[in-house]
């Protein structure tokens, strides 16, 4: 009896720590729910802030700084000179804003887009750059 009562609350603590993460909505959920938050500070660098909240903290990071320059654009004329402009030259200031609600053995239970381009923050944190 002892040992049937051991094992089922020896499962039921195991089952405990198991935290669930949910299916992935995009891209950067998908790279990053369930991976240690270590590794993405290691690689994005720290966070702004952060809030603890119960068992979870949720930490604010922002980043991936670029400037993306846009050339203007000219129709070509029939003799392939250039001819007159159809797009103006355009510049684009990025950057990325997320939240990352962190688990308190330091797993990311749900990363959220919160500022900043969405493609931009998408192309950033799921980029292999070990190239």
């Amino acid at each position: 009896m002892n040992f049937r009562l051991m094992t089922v609350a020896g499962l039921a603590l195991a089952l405990a720590g198991c935290t669930t993460v949910g299916p992935a909505k995009n891209a950067v959920e998908a790279r990053w729910n369930g991976q240690p938050a270590g590794i993405f500070f290691a690689k994005f660098g720290p966070p702004t802030s952060d809030v603890e909240s119960g068992s979870s903290t949720v930490y604010s990071w922002k980043g991936g700084y670029k400037t993306r320059r846009t050339p203007a654009e000219y129709a070509k004329t029939t003799d392939g000179k250039r001819g007159k402009k159809i797009a103006n030259a355009k510049t684009e200031y990025l950057s990325c804003s997320v939240q990352l609600t962190v688990t308190s053995d330091y797993v990311i239970r749900s990363i959220r887009v919160a500022g900043g381009s969405t493609d931009w923050c998408t192309e950033f944190l799921t980029a292999d750059k070990a190239k």
